[in-house]
């Protein structure tokens, strides 16, 4: 695997590889930086194409938890684990015990939580042979990515009187691609609002449960972000907004739950170039996380206490995304520009 000259490295201060014979394990853990606190960010277990997709997924996603805490004001850095296989096939206690095992060799700098196909139920396990996990419903708020939907509606607000002020939500339409546990309670929270609502997913029967419970109605994956609607909500996997997709695009503004939704600085370039608003992902996604503080604060090697209630808290996130729209114009600057450079002063880098 490309370590040093992989395009995801920027100085990361640690990458650690695991592997267990005997249950099949093999995870790597990328520690982006530690400067505000000891790292802190989810596991994603899936199916890479190849070990140097899997590492660079690792190594990008932990860049973005660093920039994440940081703008939520949060004293811990970014990490990012990836466990290396299809779960359906290979997840099982086993696994999830020894990967718990490994955790418990870098607990130090790092502690993890839910990702894509890793649910609050395996967090649960890890839980019984490691203290250094996060997001479960024993210990903490529960399961974050209700607190991600919750953050990210606030985030909203802010698009809204950023992008179409005086909107209301039940006078806007809004396409979101993915109804995970993320997506479907921004749907549920949006319909709540009489938002019309445009749907995507991979899984048609998760489709067809929208269509009915939200009179969503439905698109193609593969078109949904060509959709005639005011806001587009990236709630699936990263890199879906490329140089050719920005120039389909036909919302006035980008806001989802997605980590990574730019595929290059040049798909940022493109929406700009057509007036389109983007909300940096690891800004309005950052609800997660802020569910997860005091939970992670009686972490062994964690300090500190939360003040504010969670839902002050996850509020924050409309003013922040407000301050970065309004400096990135002040500056002519980009909204995911001037966050990267926010992020990375708060940082030290």
């Amino acid at each position: 695997m490309q370590f040093w000259n992989s395009p995801e490295f920027d100085d990361h201060e640690q990458v650690c590889c695991f592997s267990d014979r005997g249950s099949g394990l093999r995870a790597i853990v990328a520690i982006h930086s530690t400067a505000l606190g000891p790292a802190a960010g989810g596991t994603r277990f899936m199916a890479y194409m190849n070990e140097q997709r899997a590492l660079d997924d690792a190594m990008r996603l932990s860049r973005a938890m660093s920039y994440k805490s940081a703008l939520a004001g949060l004293p811990c850095g970014g990490g990012k684990a990836v466990i290396i296989g299809d779960p359906g096939q290979i997840k099982s206690e086993e696994l999830l015990h020894a990967y718990g095992r490994y955790l418990n060799r870098i607990g130090s700098v790092f502690v993890t939580g839910e990702d894509v196909g890793m649910s609050v139920g395996d967090i649960e396990t890890l839980r019984t042979v490691t203290p250094y996990v996060g997001g479960t419903s024993s210990a903490g708020a529960g399961d974050p990515s209700v607190h991600t939907a919750m953050g990210l509606m606030h985030g909203l607000r802010a698009v809204l009187e950023r992008q179409f002020p005086g909107a209301k939500f039940r006078e806007i339409r809004v396409a979101i691609q993915g109804l995970g546990a993320v997506g479907w309670h921004v749907a549920e929270q949006l319909h709540a609002h009489g938002t019309q609502l445009t749907v995507s997913d991979i899984r048609s029967e998760q489709v067809e449960r929208a269509v009915a419970r939200f009179g969503a109605r439905a698109v193609d994956p593969e078109d949904v972000h060509r959709s005639d609607v005011d806001i587009y909500c990236p709630c699936a996997l990263g890199g879906v907004i490329t140089e050719e997709s920005a120039s389909q695009i036909r919302a006035r503004a980008v806001a989802g739950a997605a980590n990574n939704q730019l595929a290059s600085p040049q798909a940022g370039q493109a929406l700009a170039a057509r007036g389109i608003l983007y909300a940096p992902d690891y800004v309005i996604n950052a609800g997660g996380i802020i569910s997860g503080m005091e939970e992670y604060l009686k972490i062994p090697g964690r300090s500190g206490k939360v003040d504010d209630p969670l839902s002050v808290r996850l509020e924050r996130i409309h003013d922040r995304l407000l301050e970065i729209f309004d400096r990135a114009a002040q500056a002519h600057q980009r909204p995911e520009v001037m966050a990267e450079q926010l992020a990375r002063e708060l940082i030290g880098r």
